[in-house]
C-alpha cells in the first residue's frame, strides 16, 4: 500500500470536471484507490464520492493505493495535481 498527500492547486478546487478526470484516469487501474480528507474516506473511482470531499483550493487530500499497479496510480495522480487538472 502506498499513500501520498496532495494539495489542490487549481482555483476552483475539485469540482465536477476534475473529479471526472480523476475517475477516468483511476478507473483504468486494478488497485483499490481511496481518497482521504480529514475523517472522510471515499472510493477514488467514484465521481460522487470525490464530489463529497468538497475539496477547495488549498485542501489537503491523501491518495491511498493498494494493489499491483499502486506506483503507477500515484504517478498519474501526481501529474493531475501538478498540472492543476489542466485547467490553467
Amino acid at each position: 500500500m502506498i499513500e501520498k498527500e496532495f494539495t489542490v492547486k487549481n482555483k476552483l478546487g475539485i469540482h465536477a470536471r476534475p473529479a471526472a478526470l480523476l475517475v477516468k484516469n483511476l478507473g483504468k487501474f486494478d488497485s483499490k484507490i481511496e481518497i482521504l480528507r480529514d475523517d472522510l474516506i471515499v472510493d477514488g473511482k467514484s465521481i460522487m464520492g470525490i464530489m463529497m470531499l468538497a475539496a477547495e483550493n488549498g485542501a489537503k487530500l491523501v491518495i491511498r493505493a493498494d494493489g499491483p499497479d499502486e506506483i503507477e496510480v500515484i504517478k498519474v495522480v501526481e501529474e493531475l495535481f501538478e498540472k492543476g487538472f489542466y485547467e490553467e
